[in-house]
């Protein structure tokens, strides 16, 4: 036999051709009222619940995408908006290593919480969607192979009605043919067309009983599945919202404080910057004096480098002066403080000044000591590392 394709004959062909028509003619038949049509109304809720729990996945997968494109794109922005305060911030502004940190920080929790999003709740979405094309597909193998049984059944009745009208007709042709034979073939012919008849209601029977196991096979299958999909889809939802839930509130906590370190860090920068426009204006007023208050000064001793005991300008007792570090520093004791260039270290003095060793500052850093006010963190330093502000 001829092959038309892989795994494709003329004759497997011919029979596909030949159910198609066979379908078509039977559906027409049934649209016109000359054929009955087998319902299942129980059945049709089925699939009319299927349809609807599969259009409703589709849509909460869909919206769930287009969710998580716009975290993705809202990512993007604040990663790009914070890369410009980190850029544009200057090295002895106030918290240049706090805002440093704080804009990884923040990238990372967007990262986290777009993936979170997608392992936990789109994954589980995707996985519970995946089985519908295949149930899809056998419902319509169903409603073939229903038409199928039909179209048996109406062609076995057929052949059952007109089997005693076949018969009368077959006997009285036979009986002239028989006259005219010979002697020993005299019911020969008779029996031949009998048994013609036999075999195309026999062969109608076993096709009705082939297409009847085919379709009751499908329909017990699906019977079962469907309502267990239909009840699973309750379980499906209410996980992927509770995950989506929860790790919004987890982003959106972790977001909030580090909203609030940011803001921190911009009202201790302009009260830095404030505190440097009174001392530009402290030190005008003082230039302002009369040459005379001048020259006294100068003919006086030099007062000892003032100390303050923290009361006044919030600033750590024993404060000095300010330098800013304009070489790194990698502390190799416990006692000592490590610098980077643009630190911002406030000066203090030794509470035992034969402690101090030549070359060598007490002091801590100025971001650390706005955000915590207090001066746990000091460190010994050396003085040619750092310049004075």
């Amino acid at each position: 036999m001829a092959e038309l394709g892989k795994g494709v004959t003329a004759g497997k062909l011919a029979l596909n051709v030949q159910k198609r028509l066979n379908r078509a003619q039977e559906k027409v038949l049934q649209k016109l009222g000359k054929a009955d049509e087998t319902r299942d109304s129980a059945f049709e809720e089925l699939v009319a619940n299927f349809n609807k729990q599969m259009t409703e996945g589709s849509k909460v997968q869909r919206d769930l995408k287009a969710y998580l494109a716009a975290v993705k794109a809202m990512h993007e922005a604040s990663r790009r908006l914070q890369d410009c305060l980190a850029d544009m911030y200057e090295p002895d502004w106030f918290g240049k290593e706090e805002l440093d940190a704080l804009v990884e920080d923040t990238d990372t929790l967007w990262l986290d919480y777009h993936q979170n999003l997608t392992d936990k709740s789109l994954l589980g979405l995707d996985t519970y969607l995946a089985q519908f094309p295949e149930i899809k597909a056998r419902v319509a193998k169903r409603e073939r192979k229903l038409v199928d049984f039909d179209s048996a059944r109406h062609h076995f009745a057929s052949l059952q009605k007109g089997k005693k009208k076949d018969d009368a007709k077959i006997a009285k042709p036979a009986a002239l043919l028989e006259m005219a034979a010979p002697s020993w073939a005299q019911g020969l012919i008779s029996a031949h067309q009998v048994a013609q008849t036999n075999l195309s209601y026999n062969q109608a029977e076993e096709e009705l009983g082939r297409a009847q196991r085919i379709f009751e096979e499908l329909n017990v299958e699906l019977q079962d599945e469907l309502p267990v999909l239909w009840d699973s889809r309750v379980g499906v939802y209410v996980g992927t919202f509770q995950s989506l839930a929860g790790h919004q509130e987890k982003f959106h906590r972790e977001m909030s404080k580090l909203s609030h370190n940011l803001n921190d860090i911009m009202t201790k920068l302009e009260e830095q910057r404030q505190l440097k426009k009174d001392a530009t204006a402290a030190a005008k007023k003082g230039g302002a004096k009369s040459e005379e208050a001048n020259h006294s000064q100068a003919s006086s001793p030099a007062p000892k480098s003032s100390v303050t005991n923290g009361a006044d300008a919030d600033l750590p007792p024993g404060f000095l002066y300010k330098v800013k570090a304009v070489h790194e520093y990698t502390a190799t004791d416990n006692d000592e403080l490590e610098l980077k260039v643009g630190d911002a270290v406030l000066v203090l003095a030794f509470d035992n000044p034969e402690e101090q060793d030549d070359g060598w500052l007490l002091g801590v850093k100025e971001s650390h000591w706005f955000l915590k006010k207090d001066i746990s963190a000091k460190g010994v330093f050396p003085e040619n590392f750092t310049q004075k502000v």
